[in-house]
């Protein structure tokens, strides 16, 4: 349907002081702080975790070498999705307004509504990190105390008793991740690299990591975690999280989060024949997901 005059009724006689409601600021591209990005010519991308082998054996001497085996653990699959929307505005609409140009002023809000969409569709993967219904690659969520191994053992990238954010928490989440193996159960020496929380936490984070001395204590003791850059990236806020408590440490493991961008953002407009109609349309392709679900550490609060 197009916006005609009868939506504009005001913008089409004098005396009006003012028009607004499409100035706001928009928060930046804070999908970028959890995922790698990576271009796609396909209609879905698929990448695959291999197992690698485990630990040399002693062999003894005159005995025949040992051979191990390789293969692969499982497949993570991105299919895109096509994101669009446009408007219409009637010949006579934009003819008797008398403050602005309507396609200017409604395009900015276009890009504006595409922009949120993007940034809701990527905090959802961590929105739904704990959510057993959402389910990745290994067949478990993103974030669980036991992501299968080829070698039988599990990996955990979640606190065992869920946790809000503080010194302990924290510093236990930098030690169980320097613990995670392998396929085949090999250290595979993994470090957090960023926190990423809600509005809510942001002077929590802002404590823990960004003061000299220890939070809460009464002790002359350093903060360690800060002493040691155990979290060199720091924190960054996620203004898109849904829950008020969840927190979570993007890692150094390669080929974690992902997005994929099929077809970058696109704006195009014609004119109707028959009706006189502008119609303004913007349109993008991409997918968010995730390859190896150790890219992330989080807990969703106590």
């Amino acid at each position: 349907m197009a916006i005609s005059r009868a939506q504009l009724l005001k913008e089409l006689l004098p005396g009006l002081n003012a028009l607004f409601g499409m100035e706001y600021a928009k928060y930046g591209e804070e999908h970028k702080e959890i995922f790698e990005q990576e271009s796609s010519d396909r209609s879905f991308e698929e990448e695959t975790k291999l197992s690698g082998f485990g630990s040399a054996p002693v062999k003894a001497e005159g005995a025949s070498i040992s051979y191990d085996n390789a293969q692969e653990a499982w497949s993570a699959r991105y299919t895109h999705e096509t994101i669009a929307m446009g408007f219409s505005v009637t010949e006579e609409a934009i003819e008797d307004n008398l403050y602005d140009s309507l396609s200017a002023r409604y395009t900015k809000a276009l890009a504006r509504a595409m922009a949120y969409t993007k940034q809701v569709k990527g905090a959802s993967v961590l929105n739904n990190a704990f959510a057993a219904g959402t389910t990745y690659g290994d067949g478990k969520s993103l974030c669980a105390t036991d992501h299968p191994l080829v070698s039988g053992g599990t990996n955990s990238n979640r606190p065992t008793v869920a946790a809000d954010l503080n010194e302990t928490s924290l510093e236990a989440a930098v030690i169980a991740i320097s613990q995670w193996t392998d396929e085949r159960g090999l250290l595979i020496a993994a470090k957090p690299k960023k926190l990423i929380i809600p509005p809510a936490l942001q002077f929590v984070a802002t404590r823990l990591l960004e003061t000299e001395g220890r939070v809460a204590t009464a002790d002359n003791d350093i903060n360690a975690l800060m002493n040691n850059g155990s979290i060199p990236g720091g924190y960054s806020v996620n203004h898109y999280l849904t829950d008020t408590n969840a927190w979570f440490l993007m890692t150094d493991i390669p080929n974690g989060l992902k997005h994929f961008v099929r077809t970058p953002m696109s704006t195009s407009m014609d004119a109707d024949f028959d009706t006189g109609n502008s119609r303004y349309k913007a349109r993008e392709r991409y997918s968010f997901g995730v390859s190896d679900p150790l890219g992330v550490y989080g807990s969703p609060g106590a």
